[in-house]
């Protein structure tokens, strides 16, 4: 009688669990679809992704590649104003040979004018004296405008939805602004001690301190330790937001006018312009609007940066006095005794130079980045 009642209790067993694995299957039916297309759905996601990732490398390779060629050839191109204005800036002396203002101004100025610091630097240092310090500066602007101009598409991509360039153009100038800042400070940390050794090669003359970019970068380090290499970051970073954020957005906003400009003149006459069709003369005035706008406002903490720079280091007594070690507590600090010892013009020597080499320096580097940039991309693509 056992057996009989075991096998009824199997088929019982068995028969309840297949009606019940039924209704558990027909109740819970739609959420097992669900699942299933969630899961669907996450392949796709990885496949896109997957297919995604090798064009985001190739964008920031053209990028990177782009930027770094624009800053080499723009710096190349712009050294000799640049070394006129360094040697303004470090200059304690007045840098104009106009009537002294102040009383307590004194002495004899190396450099008086940007045409006779010219002539004076041509006579007395040759041509390579108007090219001192360019390898530590393609040092320090080829990584500079690499890590620039890849994060800034980076930025901007995150803030159009869009990795398209002609997208970008259509951000609002506020994230223009922000994108252009926040690139800056990172290209600005990035390359800084290069900047360093570039503006203590460029300052001095004939007879050299430091021979070679080596034997400056071994006495800084001596003098100061590695955080000698930082010197004068803290007034950088707070210049690069605002020229960093002008310069890239000022550009933005001139190329979308010239975009609306070009679009009227296609609707009044016969021309025909297609809706990225910005010529090559056009963006070079783009880039030199966009230069020298940022420059003339944040020239000022340019000055500053230069002389936390050079700040207790040898200096040949024919140039003029040295900043004294720790002559500046802070950038405020620094920029009330400047105003103090020097007046305004303290606060803007060198400025016509760096205006003249700022404006040609945007236009330069933008037309080169933007032509580089189309270049690689027509290759890798």
């Amino acid at each position: 009688m056992e057996e009989p009642s075991q096998v009824k209790r199997a088929v019982i067993d068995s028969t309840a669990g297949a009606i019940a694995g039924g209704i558990s299957r027909t109740v819970t039916s739609p959420l097992d679809v669900i699942k299933i297309r969630f899961q669907e759905e996450e392949e796709e996601e990885r496949f896109d992704w997957e297919m995604e990732e090798p064009s985001q490398v190739k964008r920031a390779v053209i990028d990177s590649t782009a930027g770094a060629i624009a800053g080499g050839i723009s710096r190349t191109v712009t050294s000799p104003l640049d070394v006129i204005k360094i040697r303004f800036q470090v200059q304690l002396e007045p840098t104009t040979s106009w009537p002294l203002l102040r009383s307590n101004l004194s002495g004899t100025s190396k450099y008086t004018g940007m045409f006779q610091a010219t002539k004076d630097i041509l006579r007395e240092e040759g041509l390579p004296g108007f090219w001192r310090g360019n390898v530590p500066a393609l040092l320090m602007v080829m990584p500079y405008t690499a890590i620039q101009f890849t994060v800034l598409h980076k930025l901007k991509t995150f803030a159009s939805g869009s990795s398209k360039s002609e997208d970008h153009i259509q951000l609002s100038p506020y994230l223009s602004y922000v994108s252009g800042a926040l690139a800056g400070c990172a290209a600005t940390v990035g390359s800084y001690p290069f900047d360093l050794l570039r503006t203590i090669l460029a300052s001095q003359g004939e007879p050299k301190v430091y021979p070679t970019m080596r034997s400056a970068f071994v006495d800084i380090v001596r003098a100061r330790g590695f955080r000698g290499l930082y010197a004068g970051l803290s007034p950088t970073l707070v210049e690069i937001i605002p020229y960093a954020g002008l310069q890239f957005g000022t550009y933005d906003t001139f190329k979308r006018w010239t975009l609306a400009w070009n679009r009227i003149r296609a609707s009044n006459s016969d021309l025909n312009y297609t809706e990225d069709g910005i010529t090559s003369f056009q963006l070079f005035l783009c880039g030199l609007a966009a230069g020298t706008c940022a420059k003339l406002v944040c020239h000022p903490l340019d000055v500053v940066k230069k002389r936390f720079q050079v700040e207790g280091l040898p200096r040949h007594p024919r140039y003029g006095a040295r900043v004294e070690h720790r002559a500046y507590k802070n950038m405020f600090h620094a920029l009330r005794q400047i105003l103090q010892m020097e007046g305004w013009a303290g606060l803007y020597k060198g400025i016509v130079p760096s205006t003249v080499k700022a404006a040609p320096a945007g236009a330069v580097t933008f037309v080169a980045y933007e032509y580089t940039a189309d270049w690689l991309e027509s290759i890798l693509t």
